[in-house]
């Protein structure tokens, strides 16, 4: 059984997720509201900056990292990397933890996954 993303609350930064024997995009048409919450999901990740941001928290010491981790590396400010960690975050693929000052941000466990899951054919070949 596969996971599909059906939609996103806006605000919420988490994707609601649904069992589903196939992937969505590949078993039916989406639905307009479906396809705007995906295609929103898709356009947080279609930035080099917010894939190598994935990356590297994704791949830092204990699987989270704070702003102060990211701006040497990335060469960027700390305002801008912020940005684009609240878009990563909105999208349901980030998990912010406030401490003291700083903020911590972390992948979302199986957020990557769900989102290959829609765009996987493997089981709808396989049937």
């Amino acid at each position: 059984m596969s996971t599909a993303i059906v939609s996103v609350q806006p605000g919420r930064g988490l994707p609601l997720l649904a069992d589903e024997c196939c992937s969505t995009l590949v078993r039916e048409p989406l639905t307009p509201s479906q396809a705007a919450d995906l295609a929103s999901i898709l356009k947080a990740l279609a930035d080099p900056t917010r894939l190598r941001l994935v990356s590297m928290v994704a791949a830092h010491e204990g699987g989270e990292a704070c702003v102060c981790d990211l701006t040497d590396p990335l060469g960027l400010t700390q305002p801008t990397i912020s940005h684009h960690l609240k878009i990563l975050v909105d999208a349901g693929i980030f998990t912010r933890d406030k401490r003291g000052k700083w903020a911590y941000y972390a992948l979302v466990p199986s957020a990557l996954d769900a989102i290959a899951s829609v765009l996987s054919t493997s089981q709808a070949r396989a049937r």
